[in-house]
């Protein structure tokens, strides 16, 4: 209860001994003993008092009821264990995503556009680049050559122009004189 090892309780009993003395130590720890036994005996009623009261709250019946639904609840008695399988099945599928075979013929076209794009653009990159790396060679060597033209990137699509101003519908005030 109080954790106390062998050893505590020499050390408690020894203190004790010199503080009380030889003739009254027994006394005193009957009087403690039969405190302890009194203050269990009213923790155990305390305990099976609140045991009562919550047995006649149904507290019993809705632990039972909570177990009943549990089960009743339970994947393999509803028998989706079988189902849980095909998901896992299912997740676990990876298509191969390099076959056009089973591709449409319109996915595969739009699939070989983008291939193309793609290793246009890796082109352009390449290019760039080195024109870049020889750019910063000449540059740390000493020489002082222009940077090559570059042309310019064309434009996706024209902005619009601004639409005029529609007129305003306020009428001028009549002047009578």
């Amino acid at each position: 209860m109080f954790d106390l090892g062998w050893a505590e309780l020499l050390v408690i009993g020894v203190v004790a001994l010199i503080i009380v003395g030889p003739k009254d130590l027994p006394k005193l720890f009957r009087t403690l003993g039969q405190f302890m036994g009194k203050a269990r005996a009213m923790a155990r009623e305390f305990s099976s008092a609140m045991n009562a009261a919550a047995d006649d709250a149904g507290v019993g019946d809705l632990k039972k009821m909570g177990d009943d639904l549990r089960s009743a609840t339970s994947a393999k008695n509803m028998g989706l264990d079988g189902l849980n399988k095909v998901t896992t099945k299912f997740e676990d599928w990876a298509p191969d995503p390099d076959s056009d075979a089973k591709k449409g013929p319109n996915t595969a076209k739009m699939t070989e556009e983008r291939r193309a794009q793609a290793e246009k653009i890796q082109e352009l990159t390449a290019q760039k680049q080195k024109e870049r790396q020889e750019r910063e060679a000449g540059a740390a060597s000493g020489e002082s050559s222009p940077p090559p033209a570059s042309e310019p990137a064309p434009t996706s699509a024209p902005e619009p122009e601004a639409a005029p101003a529609p007129a305003s519908k306020k009428a001028a005030p009549n002047e009578q004189t």
